[in-house]
């Protein structure tokens, strides 16, 4: 491995980047089945257990990388490139095991899982959503039922994304029968804990490969697999930061691709009639400028990110002004990548509106517009609205 890095003229921090890289080219090959057939992007999957990748976040001692949250940005800007349902699947898991890693450890028990997580590579899925919550992630109806030293607990979600191709689950439940919906605990399920029933489909415009079809979970086990920090405080502290930053980490991914595919359409062009600027020489300029903002503004709440949870201050994830421009972070990636997209297929013409060809850009628009979906903009905008009303500016 350290040969092959030199002569990148890469740094032993940049490694797992290195092997992003080549998983990305795995799910390049395979990207447009994977949207063709709804199906799950098994082979970058793979490839990312054989470069060891689904451990990025477990801190090296118990055999990860220890990357910070800026490396796994980088990570799924490469993947987006080529295969954004690959790199949902990736960012969707380490956002999991941030969880495991800030709220589990030192608990013996996450420790031992965690170790075992980075030998077998791993994947873990999220049940958040729940049925008659109205999609609100900070209430659930369902509670977890203690009998001694053991649980069991019964969820009806509306979406669970590759739960079928999952090897454990982290869900969240009321602390208790009589605790208010707000009251959550988030409960870890390794598989041999779980049933997990689909009572779906998942037949959607783009994001076909995350295979997300809701799910009836029914599951048993100790009490150490309830996680120590009530979801209250996990949710802001890491789950809300790594979702935003990760998923715009993606998104840029998809705009960056259909910006490439843009430039190429135009230089083909300009080959074409040497010495003069093709028509859409300027809007390649434009949507070059957007993509640059676009990607400046990822990378700052990115970095900023690191510095907060890097402190002993978990409350500095929860000032007001952070929260503020994660939120706004979310927002505007999900708005940019649709545009930046549009004005990429404005760029290629026809040849962007085909669904094949090098200039196809009709798998990215359907994936781009999935973003302001996940987690709606309408329900982000009314949160930030009520914390506007009573923040003071810096």
């Amino acid at each position: 491995m350290n040969d092959s890095i030199a002569k990148t003229g890469l740094s032993l921090a940049d490694a797992p980047l290195l092997r992003a890289q080549r998983v990305a080219a795995v799910a390049g090959k395979h990207a447009a089945s994977v949207d063709r057939e709804a199906r799950f992007p098994s082979e970058s999957i793979e490839a990312l257990r054989n470069e060891r990748l689904l451990s990025s976040y477990v801190p090296r001692e118990l055999g990860g990388d220890g990357c910070s949250i800026t490396d796994l940005v980088r990570q799924c800007l490469v993947l987006g490139q080529q295969c954004a349902n690959s790199a949902m699947v990736y960012a969707m898991h380490q956002i999991q095991v941030a969880s495991l890693v800030r709220h589990g450890l030192p608990q013996p028990w996450f420790e031992r899982y965690l170790g075992k997580l980075a030998s077998e590579q791993l994947l873990i899925a999220s049940v958040t959503s729940e049925v008659g919550t109205s999609g609100d992630l900070r209430s659930s109806i369902c509670h977890v039922e203690t009998d001694g030293a053991g649980f069991k607990l019964r969820k009806d979600a509306t979406t669970i994304s590759y739960g079928s191709e999952a090897d454990a689950l982290l869900l969240t439940a009321r602390r208790a029968a009589n605790s208010a919906p707000g009251d959550q605990v988030m409960v870890f399920l390794p598989k041999e804990t779980y049933r997990l029933s689909n009572v779906g489909t998942w037949d959607t415009l783009g994001m076909r490969g995350t295979r997300s079809p809701p799910a009836l979970v029914e599951a048993q086990g100790s009490l150490e697999q309830v996680l120590p920090t009530p979801f209250a405080e996990i949710a802001p502290q890491t789950q809300v930061p790594f979702s935003h930053v990760l998923w715009s980490g993606l998104w840029l991914g998809i705009a960056t691709d259909a910006v490439a595919r843009a430039r190429a359409f135009v230089r083909a062009a300009a080959r074409q009639k040497p010495g003069t600027m093709p028509p859409a020489g300027l809007r390649l300029a434009e949507v070059t400028s957007t993509l640059q903002l676009m990607r400046n503004n990822v990378f700052d709440v990115a970095e900023e990110s690191d510095e907060r949870m890097q402190g002993s201050d978990n409350e500095s994830l929860t000032d007001m002004g952070f929260v503020l421009k994660m939120n706004n972070l979310k927002i505007s990636s999900s708005q940019l990548a649709v545009q930046i997209v549009g004005q990429a297929l404005q760029i290629c013409g026809i040849a962007g509106y085909k669904n094949e060809g090098k200039y196809s850009l009709g798998r990215q628009l359907r994936d781009a517009h999935s973003a302001t979906l996940m987690i709606n903009n309408d329900r982000i905008h009314q949160t930030n609205a009520s914390l506007l009303l009573v923040h003071k500016d810096d």
